[in-house]
């Protein structure tokens, strides 16, 4: 899940909320949305793969 942040970054968070938190985690900030998708898209794989 990516969000843009005021600064023009965009955070990539986690889908589900952390259970200690009740916040999403946040999985890296990136200069450009499509370099957040790429790093999802990595995450995504290592969830099945790793």
């Amino acid at each position: 899940m990516i969000r843009k942040l005021k600064s023009g970054e965009y955070r990539l968070y986690s889908r589900k909320v952390d259970p200690k938190t009740h916040k999403r985690r946040n999985l890296g900030t990136f200069k450009s949305r499509e370099a957040a998708e790429k790093h999802e898209r990595e995450v995504q794989y290592f969830k099945r793969h790793g």
